[in-house]
């Protein structure tokens, strides 16, 4: 959410801002909502003072004896109370319709953003990992079938498209990947783990940008709760309404928790296979931190979400997001693409997002540095680290043999209990 005053005080930076996301000119016209909702305010202020001048003077008069001057002084305070009233309700209507613009407003980019409409216009950063020699390589679902471990047809009859059963070594080996991150993240890269609740109010939506303008791709209860499309929603709004201290940040939270998204407007795309599912399971990064400090951060936080390919021997590239393809409440992206064989392409795996005080302006979460009182908002960053049906399929892919089986990572194989191969019975 936008800082109206920021607005003001540059508006030709701001509709530049807007510009480079493809958003028309606003400036002027949230400035003239603005006054006018400030007008109505100080009409409130002068009206109230007014009708407390004129309390006071019933005092008076009755004080005087002169009862007819006491009611008349009433009939003039009820009167005032009527336009207070009017008043008051006018400025809440002009307040929240303000609000409800600004928050179906993106957020403007960073300046070493790339300008650009789409993907084809990001920028690739570094890559790592050479891509494996496969003869006529398989994808994930052939190989899954193949295993007789990955069952779409039954998940249809249970739940419908975009679903899918897993058993077997390969439900263990995304446990295995689920837990692996889970300790990465928390041993080497100061992560706290969370066990977070996948239904939330609308307020917690609202505070992350998923909420106005994404509703179509949330799932809804019928008493009013979502299902979490990522556990961003829950792990950022841990600090909702909070006034922090400088020690106290940056706070760090992880969490391996299901996902659920209705895939609105994904008609077509990727219908076969794990790759853009209603349900999935994803290992969270949150970073909630100060603005001098949300720069670094970001890079620790790729670096942590590269670290897992790394250690899992997957090639992937580091992309720079452009300005066309950033999420709605992002100032800057980074997307890892993980190499899939069986697709002869890069396929994102992570987006880390530096959000600046976008989302703690919605969740009012601010941050005070020691010995001053005045208190700033605090930046918050989040990444999938990683995305684990994702990460599932691509080790599917890239550790695939001729032969149908599947080799499992070292890293892993702790987890597995020592099992190296996937169907190493499989002919």
């Amino acid at each position: 959410m936008h800082d109206m005053r920021n607005i003001k005080a540059d508006p030709a930076g701001f509709d530049a801002g807007l510009k480079r996301r493809g958003v028309a000119p606003l400036a002027q016209s949230l400035i003239s909502a603005y006054d006018a909702a400030n007008e109505l305010t100080q009409k409130m202020n002068n009206l109230q003072a007014e009708r407390n001048a004129v309390s006071k003077q019933i005092g008076v008069a009755k004080g005087k004896g002169d009862e007819a001057a006491a009611q008349d002084l009433r009939a003039q305070v009820a009167a005032l109370k009527s336009q207070l009233s009017d008043v008051e309700a006018q400025e809440k209507q002009a307040r929240a319709a303000l609000d409800a613009r600004l928050m179906a407003i993106p957020n403007l980019p960073d300046g070493a953003v790339p300008d650009g409409e789409d993907e084809k216009d990001n920028q690739e950063i570094r890559r790592w990992g050479d891509v494996p020699d496969i003869a006529k390589p398989k994808q994930h679902f052939e190989l899954g079938e193949t295993l007789g471990q990955m069952d779409f047809d039954i998940a249809a009859k249970l739940s419908g498209a975009r679903f899918v059963v897993t058993r077997g070594e390969l439900a263990r080996l995304e446990r295995a990947l689920g837990n692996f991150m889970l300790d990465l993240h928390t041993s080497e890269f100061d992560y706290q783990e969370v066990n977070p609740p996948v239904l939330v109010r609308e307020g917690a939506l609202l505070g992350t940008g998923q909420l106005p303008k994404f509703e179509e791709d949330l799932f809804k209860t019928e008493d009013g709760f979502y299902l979490t499309p990522t556990a961003e929603v829950t792990l950022t709004n841990l600090v909702r309404e909070q006034i922090l201290s400088d020690r106290e940040l940056p706070k760090r939270f992880t969490a391996w928790t299901q996902c659920f998204r209705s895939e609105a407007g994904s008609a077509g795309r990727d219908t076969r296979g794990m790759i853009r599912m209603h349900q999935f399971s994803k290992v969270e990064l949150v970073s909630i931190t100060t603005p001098e400090q949300s720069d670094a951060e970001h890079e620790r936080m790729t670096e942590a979400a590269e670290t897992v390919l790394k250690r899992l021997k997957l090639p992937f590239r580091t992309m720079l997001l452009c300005t066309g393809d950033m999420g709605f409440g992002a100032r800057k992206t980074y997307d890892l693409e993980v190499w899939l064989p069986g697709q002869n392409s890069y396929r994102e795996i992570s987006s880390c997002s530096n959000c600046g005080d976008f989302q703690a302006r919605r969740m009012k979460a601010r941050w005070r540095a020691q010995g001053e009182k005045e208190t700033r908002f605090v930046h918050s960053l989040n990444g999938s680290g990683l995305a684990v049906g994702r990460t599932l399929v691509a080790v599917l892919e890239n550790y695939q043999q001729a032969d149908g089986t599947v080799d499992v990572p070292e890293i892993l194989q702790p987890y597995m209990g020592g099992v190296s191969r996937l169907g190493s019975k499989a002919s």
